[in-house]
């Protein structure tokens, strides 16, 4: 995978935490069509840039905790 390829898919995860319209862990693989590996790669990548990320078992999404921009 390509550095270009891991940022696309660091900018479409955060989109869809920001929307809080990831599904489940399993729902976000598929949407990205990637594993579920990757998905928590992709999300530790954002933790490492300040980003304060948790889930929501009601609404079944992950969201940011604070306010969080992606300045890539």
């Amino acid at each position: 995978m390509t550095f270009k390829e891991q940022l696309r898919q660091i900018k479409r995860l955060h989109r869809l935490i920001k929307r809080k319209a990831t599904g489940t862990p399993e729902q976000l693989a598929n949407r990205m069509n990637i594993s579920r590996a990757t998905i928590f790669r992709r999300m530790d990548d954002l933790k490492e840039l300040g980003a304060d990320i948790a889930y929501c078992r009601n609404r079944q999404s992950y969201y940011y905790e604070s306010p969080f921009e992606l300045n890539l």
